[in-house]
C-alpha cells in the first residue's frame, strides 16, 4: 500500500511540473529565443523570420485598413496574428511576455461597389511585419533589436529574408507613439481589451 501511494504521489507530482512547464511555454515566458513560439521565427543571431504555420496555430489579433489617398476605400488592409498564449498573457497582466511574436500581413487592397456599399478587401500580398518581444537585450549586436523587441519586415517573395537594416530607422518612428502600450498599437486588437 505505501509503495503504491507513494507512486500515485510521484505521478501526480509529475503532472504539475509537466502542466507548469507547459503553461509558461505557451505563454511564452521565458527569453525570447527559448520559447516555442519565437524558436521558429529566431535564429542564434537573432534573424528572424515568418513562421510558415501562423495562419493556422497563431491567434487572430486583429486588422487595419489604411485609407486610400483620395476617393473611397483603402489602399491597404493590414491582418495581425499573435503567437499562442499571447493574449492570455496580455489580457492578464497588460504586458506582452517575452518570446510573445505578433505577424502582421500587409495587402494591396481592392475597392469596389457592392450590395452593402463600396467594400476594400485584402487582394495581393505586399508582405509581413514581425515583431518578437525579448526585454533581455540577448542580441545587443544586432541592429533589428532593442527597445524590448526584434523588429523585421519581409517582402512578399521572400519570408527567410528580412530588408529591414535598422530597427531606429525602419521600425521604431511608426511605433514611437505608442511607447506607454510597449510599443503596440493596442486599440486596434480587441482581444487584448482587458475589460471585455
Amino acid at each position: 500500500m505505501k509503495i503504491l501511494s507513494t507512486v500515485v504521489l510521484s505521478v501526480v507530482g509529475l503532472l504539475v511540473v509537466v502542466s507548469v512547464v507547459a503553461d509558461r511555454s505557451q505563454m511564452g515566458i521565458g527569453g525570447a529565443a527559448e520559447g516555442p513560439n519565437a524558436e521558429a521565427v529566431v535564429d542564434a543571431n537573432g534573424n528572424l523570420k515568418v513562421p510558415a504555420d501562423y495562419r493556422t496555430s497563431y491567434q487572430f489579433l486583429g486588422g487595419w485598413a489604411i485609407a486610400a489617398d483620395k476617393g473611397q476605400g483603402s489602399r491597404e488592409m493590414h491582418v495581425v496574428y499573435a503567437s499562442p498564449g499571447t493574449i492570455a498573457a496580455y489580457r492578464k497582466d497588460g504586458h506582452f511576455p517575452d518570446g510573445s511574436v505578433l505577424v502582421k500581413e500587409v495587402f494591396q487592397a481592392a475597392t469596389r461597389p457592392m450590395e452593402t456599399g463600396t467594400v476594400s478587401h485584402a487582394q495581393q500580398l505586399k508582405g509581413w511585419f514581425v515583431m518578437v518581444k525579448e526585454s533581455k537585450n540577448t542580441h545587443p549586436g544586432n541592429s533589428l533589436w532593442g527597445d524590448g523587441w526584434a523588429w523585421s519586415w519581409f517582402d512578399a517573395d521572400n519570408p527567410s529574408k528580412t530588408t529591414s537594416t535598422n530597427y531606429q530607422v525602419d521600425c521604431l518612428s511608426c511605433h514611437e507613439p505608442t511607447r506607454a502600450t510597449d510599443l503596440v498599437y493596442v486599440e486596434g486588437y480587441p482581444p487584448l481589451n482587458r475589460t471585455h
